[in-house]
Parts: C-alpha cells; structure tokens; sequence
C-alpha cells in the first residue's frame, strides 16, 4: 500500500489491455462523441439564428443542450487519450476538475427538465397567463438560478473529498468515480456516504418532484378538455416523458454495484452501464425534443440549405 502522501494521480484500470482495438474503440468513441457535439451545437445555433424560436421553450432546450456538451468534454477526451496510454493515470486535479463538470451537469440535467416541465404546465394549464409567467427574463433567471443550485449541490456534496488523503490508487473504472475515491482514502467511514445522500435528494429527489407535480396537473386538466388539446398535450409531454424515463434508468445502472455480480456479468457491459446516461442522453436530447419539433426542422432546412 502507498503512502497517501506520495499519491498524486490514479490509475483508471477498467481499461485494461485492449491491444489493437484500440484503434476500433477509439474510432467509435470519436464518432459518438463528435456526433453528440455537432447535433447540440446545431441545435444551439438555430435556436439562436431564428428570432422566431426565442420562446422560453427553445431557450430552455438550449440549455439543456448546453448541459450536454458539457458532460461529454468531461468525459470523452479523456476517453481518447486514456486509448494510447500505458499507464492510464489521470492526475489528482484533473480528476477533480472532471467530477465537478460530470457531477454538476446531472443536477443541471434533471433542473433543466423540471424547468421544462412547469413551462408545458403553464402553457397548458394557464395559457392566458403564460407570457406572464414565462417570459425571456425569467426564463433566463430561471437558468441562472438552476445552474447556481446544481454548483451548489455539487460542493456542498462533494468538496470534503478535495482535503480527503488516499492509501491507494487504482479506480476499476473509465473515470474518476467518488465512489471509488471514497473507498481510496485512508478514513472511510459511513458519515462519508452521508453527502452522496445529500446530493441525490438535492439533483434527483427534488427535480423530479416538481416534475411529477407538473405532469400531474397537466393530466388533470387534460381530463376536463377536448380531444385535440389531449392529443396537444400528449404530442407536446411525450419527449420529456422519454428523457426523464431514460434519465432514471441511466440512474438506476449507475446505482448498482456491478462488483457483487463480477461474475455474470461480463467487464464490457460492467464498464459500459455506469456511463449508459453520458453515451445515451446527450443523444436523445437533440432528436426526441429539437428535431422532432416542426419548427426546429424547417428552421435546420432553412439554416443547412438556405430553403425558405
């Protein structure tokens, strides 16, 4: 065992020996990753080119799509490099640089869905009253405000592993994972498990309660309303519904302690499962609720091939 003065980087052995795959793997990896960046930043940049699409709905899945890019380069490029490294070691700062980014963009995640989901409630519920309560000054307040809360869940959560010392250092993972880090130090206790509880009801527990809260009402008003405004609501509800299903199912992979079933489970999809929402969510925000929204797909035709 090594001293904990002497660690100042660990070593991330989930990637073990690939050999010549690696060209394949980071091939794929790169192609993923460049595909999630060049749908959200198109995304992006049509909202922000079409003044007709400055509604607190498109800006709030601008956001959204923001976040994504967010959590990619936080974790992809050190994917890549870690392909043709021998030593796959990320140093100390960087592995904490890299939670912050990752543990601060699922609080923003699931705020920025919750922030989505009262905007289909007033536009639903109370439509009279939406440009009050949902006009571009809130709706960026609201942005700031979401961001401020996702930071502050990520430190007052996690900061106390910054000063933690660490008798060891190898995490059997692809990233720095606090998990791992946790169980490295040189004084685990249960208290140090306290702040993860913390921050799973301030990121998870929280936003998807105004979630359902928000769904809720919606479907009690669509109760009492014609044919068409159901079938409105549900093609309007739908996307968010898919997302915040995924989201959770991403959560409930990263949740379970794969180790205690090392032996049924082959290492691929023990690696693949913790990361199943940074490989599958940042894709599905762009199709589900950019492209497959009418004025966002005239507006990508429009910006691609100039067609009016």
């Amino acid at each position: 065992m090594e001293n904990s003065s002497q660690i100042v980087s660990f070593v991330l052995a989930a990637y073990g020996n690939i050999g010549e795959l690696k060209y394949l793997y980071f091939s794929i990896i790169l192609l993923w990753y460049l595909s999630i960046c060049v749908a959200n930043t198109l995304l992006i940049v049509v909202i922000h080119v079409d003044r007709r699409l400055h509604e607190p709905m498109y800006i709030l899945l601008c956001n959204l799509c923001v976040n994504e890019i967010n959590v990619n380069t936080s974790l992809y490029p050190l994917l890549l490099s870690q392909m043709f490294s021998d030593s796959h070691e990320v140093t100390l700062p960087w592995c904490f640089l890299q939670m912050c980014c990752m543990y601060t963009s699922a609080p923003a995640e699931f705020c920025s869905l919750a922030a989505m989901a009262y905007d289909r409630y007033i536009a639903i519920c109370h439509p009279l009253h939406y440009d009050v309560f949902m006009n571009t000054e809130r709706v960026f307040v609201m942005i700031l405000l979401l961001w401020i809360y996702s930071f502050l869940s990520f430190i007052l959560s996690y900061s106390f592993i910054f000063s933690l010392k660490f008798c060891a250092n190898i995490i059997d993972n692809v990233y720095c994972n606090h998990q791992f880090m946790i169980k490295l130090s040189c004084s685990v206790s249960v208290h140090s498990y306290i702040p993860i509880i913390f921050f799973v009801i301030m990121s998870i527990f929280i936003p998807f309660s105004l979630i359902s809260t928000s769904y809720m009402k919606i479907l009690k008003v669509c109760r009492k309303t014609s044919k068409e405004n159901k079938q409105k609501a549900v093609t309007t509800c739908t996307p968010q519904i898919v997302s915040v299903s995924n989201l959770f199912v991403g959560c409930i992979f990263y949740s379970i302690d794969f180790r205690l079933f090392v032996a049924h489970v082959p290492d691929e999809v023990r690696i693949i499962l913790p990361v199943y929402l940074v490989i599958c969510q940042p894709v599905l925000t762009p199709f589900v609720y950019g492209f497959n929204l009418p004025m966002i797909r005239q507006s990508c035709k429009r910006f691609l091939f100039n067609r009016k």
